[in-house]
């Protein structure tokens, strides 16, 4: 089969499309002929190695694994003897660990694609929309009648932070640049602010809760807006620090609202069945559908990259296989 691997850390140019064994199927694995995947920028960090941090689980000097990519959408062509409820022949989406190939053996985070999207749009979803859900359900305790912010609502998370927000009954309020106005609008944004022309912080509203993909906002900021007992989560940052990544700003928003009522959250998405099946309600639904700027072939899966390392894409990037 067909993969992009590298075996050190660097720009998209240390990525090459070679031939590698298919894995094999394990005994609770699942076997998937991968026709999408997508990018996200955990996969910029493992490939560049960025944060330092990073290298402490991924590899000190090198790479542990040459293999990336996580976001599959393909179709089932074997099935481990302890697999129930999937069978060859079945089109499915998930997330694992060298995504960016012909075949992917998965294990937990996979589950039956809904009939009414492509296998594009399934492949745009695991880490992106599990970020936002968990970021907004979980950790921001999101309820119907309540307000939102999203800070940064025109990426991957942004995108479907929005979908996710509308879906759970909450006022939602967009904040990103001018080019991207009209996109959150489209996803049912009930107000869109070009933080360009209004600070979101300076108008007078108060929200229950701010989902912070951006990071670029001071507490203060953030507490001039919340609610008394409202709540502060991040789900990125800036990447300015080479040695922590956007966990310095984090870390400095959180002991600066330290004593207080009002919470500050950090975490890291975990993919998990159950989450990826609540998702594929949504999309099976037509609550939520992925944004897409850009499709690109396995073989330019290194110029995705590159794009997703400038900061600017609207919704995901996707590579069909």
């Amino acid at each position: 089969m067909k993969a992009m691997v590298y075996d050190r850390y660097g720009s998209p140019d240390v990525l090459t499309l070679r031939e590698v064994d298919k894995p094999p199927v394990a005994d609770d694995g699942v076997l998937v002929r991968v026709r999408a995947a997508s990018v996200n920028p955990v996969d910029w960090h493992t490939m560049t190695g960025t944060p330092y941090m990073a290298r402490l689980q991924a590899g000190l000097r090198k790479p542990k694994s040459e293999f990336l990519g996580v976001d599959f959408a393909g179709t089932v062509e074997a099935v481990g003897k302890s697999v129930n409820g999937l069978q060859p022949g079945d089109d499915v989406f998930g997330a694992r660990n060298g995504a960016l190939g012909e075949y992917v053996c998965a294990r937990q985070a996979v589950v039956p694609k809904p009939a009414n999207i492509t296998f594009e749009e399934a492949a745009a979803v695991p880490v992106a929309a599990v970020s936002a859900l968990q970021g907004l359900r979980d950790k921001g305790r999101l309820q119907a009648g309540q307000s939102v912010v999203i800070n940064g609502a025109s990426g991957g998370v942004g995108t479907f932070a929005v979908q996710i927000a509308k879906a759970l009954g909450a006022e939602v309020t967009a904040v990103c640049s001018a080019r991207n106005v009209e996109i959150a609008r489209s996803l049912g944004a009930d107000h869109v602010i070009d933080y360009s022309k209004e600070d979101f912080t300076r108008n007078g509203r108060r929200h229950n809760l701010i989902l912070d993909i951006a990071g670029n906002r001071s507490w203060s900021d953030c507490r001039r807006v919340l609610t008394d007992n409202g709540t502060l989560v991040f789900v990125g940052g800036p990447k300015t620090n080479r040695l922590i990544g956007p966990l310095g700003h984090c870390l400095k928003v959180l002991i600066a609202s330290l004593p207080g009522s009002r919470d500050v959250k950090l975490f890291l998405a975990q993919v998990t069945r159950e989450d990826l099946t609540s998702l594929g309600e949504l999309l099976g639904a037509g609550k939520m559908k992925p944004v897409i700027e850009r499709r690109y072939e396995l073989a330019d899966a290194a110029a995705a990259l590159r794009y997703l390392g400038e900061g600017h894409a609207q919704g995901k990037l996707v590579i069909t296989v």
